[in-house]
């Protein structure tokens, strides 16, 4: 009884852990996937009321900036706000492109000028600065704005990020107006009626519309991470407690049979086992629920510092979070324990009290029907993923498809693990193998979910690197299609090159046709009222086009003909004069070809091939976090897993061991025997999980291939792959050998 009473209590430990790391794993990504909200400006937080120009008209990821306001506009606009009853003050915002240069270096975390909105404003030709930069006040310190690097007096210090001016430095390098803060205790309805259609007004939380767009774009990249990161997370939550709860059920089978013989009915049999699943799964979800809140607060900072969320990011503490983190655990639990305890529970007495427990059949009706259904599922999400043509649901679909082919695979896998024993260890000569080979053979139930988690952890091994690394193949074969040899002279450290880079190069801007933002480029050989159309935007324009340029001015351009196509082409072509003229902070994404002379500050020459792999270098950083995160979770809960269930598994199976002893067996023998049945198990795992991690990209690959018309292959980081193989190999002997290595009988 005595012993009875331990192997309940590993099993019960078991089932304690499963459900606090899959509780903590939901917490975790829970918090940090519902804390990515915008986040209000900080000049313009101590304003009540935020009223912003109209948004443009196109979709929320596309991250374009709202319609602008001329500056007369914005003045008069201002001007009806500060009549408007409770109104204290009003005042307008300025955004524009300037950067500090610090020792010759351009600063890259800030790009911004504003106008400063505060008390004590800098005067003319002086600026309010960081306080990070370490420039003192009543220095000087070079700024970069689009007509090049100019000297500015420091004349006061701030928190915020960027560079502030007085209103009349800002009017002239940003005029238009795209926020105005509105600070008393107005009405919003009041403000909302003199505003009209002409702007949007926000207060509370909802003054996070007028975040930067670049943070809005940073923001969604990182809500992208983490939706796909806490997916996968609850899938190794429900995973990892289910299948630790259904086998340590199984694993009573004894104990079960002791009940039903002095009595006990199904019933009570399966309310007994429910009941002490959900017991276990209170006591450790509040636990796991406290460690997942802590992860968070560190994953919080990691990310902010990775770039996948803007600054400013930070754990919101949301009741509900931590009230569905904390339930989750022990209702999976129950669940998990639900079915099996059904089955066991209609074990008979004799049949659960043989001393030679033989497993009853391995794959039930149950069993295939759910099996085969996770096969359709995955099949579907296959087929939905190789035809989508957006990339953000070729990555759902593909994820959810792994998902439901792992499922999948694990249960089915029964059927197929006979097999797949015989042969691995078939043409093994000697006792060892024998005993390792049948002792597998004969309990097929309990070899396949000791082999779970090594599956679960090499198909997302196999998964998460294979898409990274395919996705980068495919981007690779584009550019490998589209690259010349020119030189052309690129950014360095900056957004773009300012007129002391180069005069004539082409300038960068963003136009609105009817609220639409359009892409244009600002060349000398275009005549002025005139413009070219790309010819892949050819028949989106008539004869003349209408255009709200960056300072809400608009005018009518004549369209007289086609864009000659280059490395640096937009869907239209303007004068550069013209673009200049409404742009004050329009940059040129490059010169081409280089100007002579030596490259001024903030440039670089390159190829177009280093253009391309510059713009995707950011990108490729981001994918390979993603990697990491998804790696993180997925190898990290599943080795766990395998050492958490072989550890059950080692502390039942003792009698076992003991019974080869008294056979003869020496301690070495029964030491190998045990480790190569682990090492059998995780090689079942691993050819279960490499195939079907395999089988999840495939339909990636093939999208893939069709969006950018080439064949991509399905590559694989096989050394992370091999690494995750090892991890569970290591974990599974230390587990595995552990119990049987300082098992009592070898000291008797």
């Amino acid at each position: 009884m005595l012993r009875r009473g331990r192997e309940l209590g590993v099993d019960r430990r078991g089932t304690f852990l499963a459900v606090l790391l899959g509780t903590t794993i939901v917490t975790t990504f829970l918090l940090l996937l519902t804390s990515g909200h915008p986040r209000v400006p900080d000049r313009l937080a101590d304003f009540a009321i935020v009223v912003t120009s109209p948004d443009a008209a196109n979709r929320a990821d596309a991250f374009a900036e709202p319609v602008p306001w001329s500056a007369s506009e914005a003045q008069s606009l201002a001007e009806r706000l500060r009549s408007v009853p409770g109104v204290e003050a009003v005042a307008v915002d300025h955004r524009f492109y300037a950067q500090p240069v610090l020792d010759g270096r351009p600063v890259t975390d800030s790009t911004t000028g504003h106008a400063w909105l505060g008390e004590g404003p800098p005067g003319p030709g002086e600026v309010i600065v960081d306080r990070s930069l370490g420039v003192p006040v009543g220095a000087t310190i070079t700024l970069l704005t689009a007509a090049g690097p100019h000297t500015w007096r420091v004349s006061g210090h701030t928190d915020w990020r960027g560079v502030y001016f007085s209103r009349p430095d800002a009017e002239r390098l940003g005029p238009g107006v795209r926020a105005i803060g509105v600070s008393g205790p107005a009405s919003a309805a009041a403000v909302q009626t003199v505003v009209g259609s002409a702007g949007t007004v926000s207060t509370g939380d909802a003054r996070g519309v007028a975040e930067p767009r670049a943070d809005a774009r940073t923001r969604w990249i990182g809500m992208q991470v983490l939706t796909a990161t806490t997916a996968l997370a609850g899938f190794a939550c429900v995973f990892l407690i289910a299948t630790t709860s259904a086998y340590a059920v199984d694993q009573r089978r004894r104990e079960i049979g002791l009940l039903r013989a002095i009595g006990a009915t199904p019933r009570q049999v399966r309310s007994m086992l429910q009941r002490s699943a959900l017991l276990l799964g209170l006591r450790a979800a509040p636990v796991g629920v406290l460690l997942g809140a802590l992860a968070a607060l560190f994953l919080a900072r990691f990310l902010v510092g990775a770039g996948l969320e803007p600054r400013g990011y930070a754990v919101r503490w949301q009741p509900w979070v931590l009230a569905v983190a904390c339930a989750a655990g022990p209702l999976i639990s129950l669940a998990g324990t639900a079915l099996a305890a059904r089955r066991a529970a209609r074990t008979s007495p004799i049949e659960a009290l043989r001393v030679a427990r033989v497993e009853p059949r391995a794959m039930s009706r149950g069993r295939w029907i759910s099996g085969l259904t996770m096969s359709a599922a995955a099949t579907g999400a296959g087929i939905a993923a190789a035809g989508a043509d957006d990339l953000r649901d070729v990555g759902t679909y593909a994820l959810f498809g792994a998902m439901a082919l792992v499922a999948a695979t694990v249960l089915l896998a029964p059927a197929v693990v006979p097999a797949l024993i015989r042969v691995l260890l078939g043409p093994w000569p000697g006792v060892t193998a024998v005993l390792a080979r049948e002792s597998a053979r004969t309990a097929v139930r309990r070899t396949s979910s000791t082999a779970a988690p090594v599956l679960f952890t090499v198909a997302f091994a196999v998964f998460v690197t294979g898409t990274a690394q395919t996705s980068t193949a495919a981007w690779e074969t584009r550019r490998a299609n589209t690259i010349s040899a020119e030189t052309v002279l690129v950014p360095d450290g900056t957004p773009g090159l300012p007129d002391s880079a180069s005069a004539s190069a082409p300038l960068d801007t963003t136009v609105y046709v009817e609220r639409s933002p359009v892409a244009v480029s600002g060349a000398e050989s275009v005549a002025a009222g005139t413009a070219l159309v790309s010819a892949e935007a050819a028949g989106r324009y008539g004869r003349s086009v209408t255009l709200t340029f960056a300072d809400g001015e608009r005018e009518t351009v004549r369209v007289a003909g086609t864009a000659p196509s280059g490395p640096l082409a937009t869907d239209l072509v303007l004068s550069r004069d013209t673009v200049r003229r409404h742009d004050p902070s329009a940059l040129a994404p490059g010169a081409y070809p280089v100007p002579p002379g030596p490259v001024p500050v903030g440039a670089r020459a390159a190829s177009p091939g280093e253009i391309a792999r510059q713009a995707d270098a950011e990108d490729d950083r981001l994918v390979r976090l993603f990697t990491m995160l998804l790696l993180a979770v997925s190898a990290g809960t599943g080795a766990l897993a395998v050492a958490n269930t072989l550890l059950m598994t080692a502390r039942r199976r003792g009698p076992d061991h003991r019974v080869l002893w008294l056979a003869g067996a020496s301690r070495g023998q029964v030491l190998r025997a045990v480790a190569l049945e682990t090492t059998l198990v995780v090689a079942i795992g691993s050819l279960l999980g490499g195939g079907a991690g395999l089988l999840a990209i495939a339909g990636s690959a093939r999208s893939l291939s069709a969006q950018i018309g080439a064949h991509v292959p399905v590559s694989v980081s096989w050394p992370a792959v091999a690494a995750s193989v090892a991890c569970c190999l290591v974990l599974g002997l230390a587990a595995a050998l552990w119990r049987p290595a300082a098992a009592r009988q070898w000291r008797s």
